[in-house]
């Protein structure tokens, strides 16, 4: 076919059909509102990508340089979305979901598994989940063992689960992809009374000897409040489920955030939305962004129980931060920038500049009445939902 111009595509992904030009880019997002929070870039920009990079970020990009074009006009192009919390390890453990088409088809390119493996079944999760998926998924080993297989018994039930040496094994054998160790504290369902919260001293222990992250989910575990469990957090940790409205939660009985959940974000320690199945209360979260608590990164907890609500996906949490008032910009960033630097990625993920992977999305930022659920089922409405209706991953479209 002859000529200059592109050729109407599929899902509005349209094809160079011009052989009068050299085509330097192997994928061009043309006609899009950029919203790049790492560079501080809101603005009409084209993005191109070459080599599975990003080649050049221009006001316009020639489409005949391109051999595939998104038209993105009327959309806004975002780096592809960072998930710092889901559970993929399917097929073994219970919570566990299929990568490629619960995170990446809506928009989360990059995601962190959040303890579904432990030492003794890391190196599966490695083989058949996370070298099997297009998805890129990186993890935190959880202290347990066993990591989460079964509902019916808690991973650290028995305190023998929890083995240091074990975990440090499975770390070493994954530097690359693991990004810490993960404890959960909740009682009775999780952790016996026996073992009280050795496990979360164990997994500190663990992730102190391998200069590694600790990530913590707190609520309802065998501490006096959450002053304890936050006692043991540092720089660069993560304390998850950040607006549950359980036991152990960040506000005090008055409804204030708590003077050491306000030390623990002053001392380095990130706060992690981890919506789940029941770790996210409107009342709880609302009230700790009236007194300018707002979350480190924004994360779905995306697993088997919530897939069919309230999480949904990313996004859906994302639009839930927009109904609280969060500005457009700042819920980006929390799914791009600030979990890119949480995991030390920033080089080349959560960002759209020149030589950062060749991960975007296109969202649709759709204005209308829409409802939206928290983990008791209460429904509030917002007026803008985001839809992704394009993810690229290393420039190609998926």
């Amino acid at each position: 076919m002859a000529g200059t111009g592109v050729a109407p595509g599929r899902w509005g992904v349209r094809r160079v059909v011009s052989d009068r030009i050299e085509r330097s880019y192997d994928l061009g997002i043309l006609g899009g509102t950029l919203l790049d929070p790492a560079q501080q870039v809101h603005g009409q920009y084209d993005v191109a990508i070459a080599s599975g990079r990003v080649a050049a970020v221009e006001p316009a990009i020639d489409p005949r340089l391109c051999k595939v074009v998104i038209d993105a006009t009327g959309r806004l192009v975002v780096p592809g979305l960072i998930d710092a919390h889901v559970h993929v390890f399917e097929g073994v453990s219970h919570y566990g979901i299929n990568a490629d088409a619960t995170c990446l088809a809506r928009g989360a390119t990059t995601v962190v598994d959040a303890g579904s493996a432990g030492a003794d079944t890391f190196d599966g999760f490695r083989r058949y989940v996370i070298e099997a998926s297009t998805t890129r998924i990186l993890a935190h080993v959880n202290i347990s063992t066993m990591g989460m297989l079964s509902r019916k018994i808690g991973e650290l039930e028995d305190i023998r689960w929890a083995d240091v040496p074990r975990a440090l094994e499975a770390i070493e054998r994954h530097r690359d992809v693991v990004l810490g160790v993960k404890v959960r504290l909740t009682k009775n369902e999780l952790v016996s009374r026996d073992a009280g919260l050795r496990p979360l001293y164990l997994a500190r222990q663990a992730a102190d000897i391998a200069g590694v992250a600790l990530m913590v989910h707190p609520q309802r575990a065998w501490a006096t409040s959450l002053d304890q469990i936050l006692d043991v957090l540092g720089d660069g940790d993560i304390l998850t489920h950040t607006y549950h409205g359980l036991e152990h939660g960040i506000l005090d009985d008055d409804g204030r955030v708590r003077a050491s959940v306000r030390a623990a974000r002053d001392r380095g320690v990130a706060f992690d939305v981890g919506h789940g199945e029941g770790s996210f209360d409107w009342n709880v979260c609302e009230r700790a962004l009236q007194q300018d608590f707002p979350p480190t990164t924004i994360s779905s907890d995306l697993h088997k129980y919530n897939l069919g609500g309230p999480v949904h996906d990313l996004v859906t949490t994302m639009s839930k931060f927009l109904l609280l008032g969060l500005s457009l910009e700042n819920v980006i960033r929390m799914v791009t920038a600030d979990p890119a630097s949480l995991i030390g990625r920033s080089d080349h993920l959560g960002t759209l500049k020149l030589g950062a992977a060749g991960d975007a999305v296109v969202l649709d930022v759709r204005d209308g009445r829409f409802g939206f659920a928290d983990s008791g089922g209460i429904v509030r409405y917002g007026t803008q939902r985001l839809v992704p209706t394009r993810v690229v991953k290393a420039g190609v479209v998926h």
